[in-house]
């Protein structure tokens, strides 16, 4: 009897199982934070944060200019001390100084502070801090009775950071009042002040044509707004310090080149 050879069946090879739910969770998650390790890096090497003892915080060293924000909470203010501290390569180039808030208020140190920064021949801006519950002409009155400008000076800006329970449309009102009052006061165009959600809020569509400092303390958080030239400065930390300060003083940069810079303020 012929021996018959057995007859080989082809099979298609097992296919793997399908990955189960939580297993494309992990695996988003992993894209998720590698996708933003890369995001981070990029921009900390664009903006080379890098660490400088002498203010004790990291500065976005891509900028040139650097600066700080006072007020009376900074207590009294050694500007010899303050204007000869360096970093390296960085200095303190500009300082701006609270003057004012509401309809009274006034802040205690301004005066000095006003008068020695310009002594020591650091470039100097007044802000005032909004009080959305005080009518905005008597705001404006204020600051003008406490702020004489001069050559040099940086232009006012108008710290917005409080809603104090007004509806939108109030708060906007009030704003631009502010802003037109000041900007036919001394003849330059101020600077508003406030963090991205408020800008979000109150000034993109409304004032989309005064330039802008925003506050946001991630080494990542200024995004494709900061691209905008309307935006001139950032302040990205508010725990840096400086010899002639006691305590935390906020630290900024400005966002633009250094002609640009000699440019800003002139009437």
């Amino acid at each position: 009897m012929a021996h018959k050879r057995k007859k080989t069946i082809l099979t298609k090879p097992p296919r793997n199982p399908p990955l189960p739910l939580k297993g494309w969770l992990i695996l988003g998650g992993v894209v998720l934070v590698v996708s933003l390790g890369i995001w981070w890096l990029s921009h900390r090497n664009e903006n080379e944060w890098t660490y400088v003892r002498s203010f004790g915080i990291r500065l976005p060293l891509r900028y040139a200019i650097h600066g700080i924000d006072v007020s009376h909470h900074n207590a009294r203010i050694d500007w010899d001390k303050l204007k000869k501290v360096q970093g390296g390569s960085v200095r303190i180039d500009f300082v701006y100084l609270k003057a004012t808030e509401g309809a009274t208020h006034f802040d205690r140190e301004f005066a000095r502070n006003w008068r020695e920064a310009r002594r020591v021949g650091m470039r100097r801006g007044a802000y005032h801090f909004y009080n959305p519950r005080v009518y905005s002409n008597l705001q404006a009155e204020n600051f003008i009775k406490r702020v004489t400008m001069q050559a040099g000076d940086l232009p006012p800006v108008l710290d917005l950071e409080i809603e104090a329970g007004k509806p939108p449309e109030i708060i906007i009102k009030g704003v631009g009042n502010w802003l037109s009052i000041i900007e036919k006061q001394y003849r330059v165009r101020p600077i508003i002040y406030t963090n991205e959600h408020f800008y979000q809020k109150y000034i993109a569509g409304n004032f989309d044509e005064y330039p802008l400092w925003l506050a946001g303390y991630s080494r990542v958080h200024l995004n494709d707004l900061a691209e905008s030239t309307n935006v001139l400065f950032w302040q990205h930390s508010e725990r840096g310090v400086a010899d002639g300060i006691r305590g935390y003083v906020d630290f900024n940069v400005f966002l633009h080149d250094v002609e640009t810079w000699q440019e800003i303020g002139k009437r």
